[in-house]
């Protein structure tokens, strides 16, 4: 039988979408290296459809050691090359040389990636959006958290990849008001 579930409209297109949709997206997520895999993903995909990141995932988390940070931070030029041999990744230079330069600016965080990211948080409940035209693509925080990660040296970080992040993450629920996951995110 088919899910009937209402979701947000951007989830409905292809099973990977609805999988990411109903299992991850908007579900508050902890977590040095859980967080800066999804800030690596974010930017990877700064252009490009979701779509081809998510299918990438497991090649992408293969290629970059599972996103642990430390092991990242200690990747070199050989690294960097292997990197852009590799189809089953976004072959970007600018953006494999920001993950490895974000995965060292990560180590140097006194209280870690996690509870950085986490302080820009909104506080308290907000209205769901009613529609997708509804859904801001930036948001105050998302541009405090930018500016404050590409103060402390990370790259590929701006606001719209920031707000992306805060949404993936949980930080902010943009469910849509009539989608199931809307409040049961977290």
């Amino acid at each position: 039988m088919a899910d009937e579930r209402s979701r947000c409209a951007w989830a409905t297109s292809t099973p990977d979408y609805v999988r990411y949709h109903d299992e991850e997206w908007g579900t508050p997520l902890h977590g040095d290296d859980a967080l800066f895999e999804r800030l690596c993903l974010e930017a990877f995909q700064s252009g490009l459809s979701w779509i081809t990141i998510l299918r990438k995932r497991p090649a992408f988390r293969s290629a970059f050691a599972g996103f642990s940070i430390d092991a990242v931070a200690e990747f070199t030029e050989q690294d960097e090359a292997r990197l852009m041999a590799d189809a089953g990744i976004v072959r970007n230079r600018a953006k494999i040389a920001a993950a490895v330069r974000n995965a060292r600016a990560a180590q140097q965080l006194p209280d870690g990636l996690s509870a950085l990211l986490w302080s820009f948080a909104p506080a308290g409940p907000r209205p769901h959006p009613a529609t997708l035209a509804d859904v801001p693509a930036t948001s105050p925080e998302s541009v405090a958290m930018a500016k404050e990660l590409k103060r402390r040296g990370f790259a590929f970080v701006g606001p719209t990849t920031a707000y992306a992040l805060m949404q993936a993450t949980g930080m902010v629920d943009d469910h849509v008001a009539d989608c199931f996951r809307a409040d049961a995110a977290g």
